[in-house]
């Protein structure tokens, strides 16, 4: 026990707003860490291999980020989490330039100091709210943003200002002509705020699709969704087959299967939006 209790005090930790706590802990399961706030699991981060994308969702994050042109990209990331997409963007398009926003302070303090980033990494964190720091970023990355990746969460839930139409505008005049959209939306049984969220993202940017576990894509259970978007074709020819391979048999859904996936569904705005649901904790038990 009293071992135990020592390892546990040996566990890096920051006070986050609202009295939560955030922790960097070793992972049960695999090499690496990962960044827990308040027992839900944010991050995974494997420091001596960047491209290692442990989370089911962020490794389907990675196959779409695969598909864009080769070479170095311009990126923008709300939600700083552990800075796993960044790491893996750096590592495997050298020179790219990443611009990440993230309202608390005592998380990138803690990530820095407890997992640093790759040296010389062109990684600039800014501090505040996601959708205020769309408007505050260079004049000369509107219109030029290869990928845009909005992951934020409050504890477990996506804040609700970060869901609508007014807030997807303001990501969309970032990107370039061909640029990409990555959300990831959490949802569970019949996906109402999920199917809500795609309508919402298809009236701004109108190429979208869908990529999730084949459990989760029916609505059966909780999990995490990825939804990509552009004004441009999104490359989807090798998508079906990389999502089969794995993690865990998953699919891409487009074309007709996302206009009945979203059938009925309103899209949401400024005043009617709502917070992502709150998981079961069962779901993050160790």
């Amino acid at each position: 026990m009293g071992r135990q209790r020592q390892r546990e005090a040996e566990v890096p930790e920051a006070r986050l707003s609202g009295g939560r706590t955030a922790r960097i802990i070793p992972s049960s399961f695999v090499s690496g860490f990962e960044v827990d706030v308040d027992g839900t699991p944010q991050s995974h981060v494997d420091l001596d291999d960047p491209t290692h994308l442990h989370f089911e969702y962020v490794a389907r994050m990675g196959a779409v980020i695969d598909q864009l042109p080769d070479g170095p990209i311009t990126a923008v990331h709300l939600g700083a989490g552990g800075l796993t997409i960044p790491r893996y963007i750096d590592a495997t398009r050298p020179g790219s330039r990443q611009q990440v926003v993230e309202i608390e302070q005592p998380l990138v303090d803690l990530v820095r100091e407890h997992l640093p980033l790759p040296r010389g990494a062109s990684i600039r964190v800014r501090i505040g709210d996601a959708r205020e720091g769309l408007g505050r970023m260079p004049a000369a990355m509107a219109g030029s943003v290869d990928l845009l990746v909005s992951d934020v969460y409050s504890g477990a839930q996506t804040p609700a200002h970060l869901t609508t139409v007014e807030f997807y505008r303001a990501c969309a005049a970032l990107l370039g002509p061909a640029g990409v959209l990555l959300v990831n939306v959490a949802d569970g049984s019949g996906l109402a705020f999920a199917r809500r969220q795609v309508a919402t993202i298809r009236e701004v940017l109108p190429e979208v699709i869908v990529l999730a576990e084949v459990q989760v894509l029916k609505g059966r259970r909780f999990g995490n969704l990825v939804v990509a978007a552009s004004s441009a074709p999104l490359p989807t020819e090798w998508l079906p087959r990389l999502m089969a391979a794995g993690p865990h048999p998953a699919k891409v859904a487009e074309g007709a299967e996302i206009d009945a996936f979203i059938q009925g569904s309103r899209p949401a705005v400024d005043g009617d939006a709502t917070d992502s649901p709150k998981p079961s904790q069962i779901l993050f038990e160790r």
